[in-house]
């Protein structure tokens, strides 16, 4: 059988972690022959050169490098630069996942040339239009033509919006990865040596296993309002147990004057980590803090308690028994929560998102539609 042309896109570390375990699953069938086009929406090199070296992701052929712009010029050159490259590969199908600008801009691009589009992660509803995620997820689950959702949730919202057709509850692509790699990480460093190899930007490294949190923001709804900022480090100064923040460098950019103030003694203040490192800092945190979806769930897979710092979330799954808890951006329901929330341990191994292997059954049941032609 010819190999089937897929080029697949991704520019954010979210992405990276799910093509890490879907590329694995492609390269083991032999039925495809994937291009991988890195977006550079993530340029960081710990947010995205070092996914590709610890997750065996194939090397890029493409690299357009856009770093970061406001949404509508980052889009746009995200557009420009695939539509050039569809228009010289050919392929027969594009893959995108989740929600961010390089999903968005992907899919618009294959769509318009009648290049039939494959969303993993599809489904997922905060149902709040502010976010800019949720608009990009929404879109893009419009214009795809085969649908792989992470849970029974996702199916749902999509059969709301009249989106019924090529719609598959695979599993999660990032509970596959987790458990793929979390014994890797356990045997390639120690807790001391994954804090050792860490950047501090401002504070000392003592932290002790199961008494720190482990904190991360970055979504715009948090970063854009330095009133919001103040809020958030002002409530983690005030925990019980020292915070480990791991700062996005977009939010770097917005907050270096806060971080070097010298007014924050309970914060420790780092550049990000490694995937490895992340699963290592997160296993061993006495709770997570944070207003990122894909942190949220790696939390709850490996059964570490979340405050997640926004109004709404769209992993509703992991709420149940208080395994996740939202939070308000103000100081003192910070405190509240985080302090006094406690999880039910016997909800957590409810299955919604599958049995570890969906990028199995993402490759199956891709190779069965495009070899149909069922999505043409």
């Amino acid at each position: 059988m010819k190999k089937i042309k897929i080029i697949t896109v991704v520019g954010a570390r979210p992405q990276f972690i799910k093509a890490g375990v879907v590329s694995k699953a492609l390269q083991k069938s032999c039925n495809f022959n994937e291009i991988m086009i890195h977006t550079g929406q993530h340029y960081d090199k710990n947010m995205s050169d070092i996914f590709f070296e610890e997750l065996g992701i194939p090397e890029p052929k493409y690299n357009l490098g856009v770093g970061s712009y406001s949404h509508g010029k980052q889009t746009a050159k995200i557009l420009e630069g695939i539509e050039n490259i569809l228009l010289n590969e050919k392929p027969e199908a594009l893959m995108v996942y989740g929600d961010t600008n390089s999903t968005l801009a992907g899919a618009l691009a294959a769509s318009k040339l009648h290049i039939p589009v494959v969303h993993i992660e599809a489904g997922l509803r905060s149902f709040n239009k502010l976010m800019p995620e949720e608009q990009n997820r929404i879109i893009t689950d419009h214009i795809s033509n085969v649908l792989f959702c992470p849970t029974q949730t996702a199916v749902i919202n999509l059969a709301n919006e009249g989106i019924r057709e090529r719609v598959f509850n695979t599993g999660d692509v990032m509970y596959d990865s987790t458990l793929m790699n979390r014994e890797i990480a356990l045997t390639k460093m120690t807790f001391s040596e994954c804090v050792e190899n860490m950047v501090i930007l401002f504070g000392d490294s003592n932290i002790i296993e199961k008494e720190y949190y482990l904190a991360t923001i970055h979504r715009a709804e948090n970063t854009d309002s330095i009133e919001k900022l103040n809020h958030i480090l002002n409530g983690f100064e005030k925990l019980g147990y020292r915070v480990l923040f791991l700062v996005h460098p977009r939010t770097y950019n917005l907050m270096k004057d806060l971080i070097h103030s010298t007014k924050y003694k309970n914060i420790i203040f780092s550049r990000p980590v490694s995937y490895l490192q992340m699963i290592i800092l997160t296993s061993f945190a006495k709770k997570v803090l944070t207003d990122s979806g894909g942190l949220q769930k790696e939390a709850y897979f490996l059964e570490i308690p979340c405050v997640t710092l926004r109004d709404q979330t769209e992993w509703t799954e992991t709420l149940e028994g208080n395994w996740n808890i939202l939070c308000g951006i103000n100081e003192q329901e910070i405190v509240n929560k985080t302090t006094e929330s406690t999880p039910d341990k016997n909800v957590l191994f409810k299955k919604h998102f599958g049995d570890g292997k969906a990028s199995e059954k993402i490759e199956s049941l891709l190779t069965a539609v495009v070899t149909e032609r069922d999505i043409i």
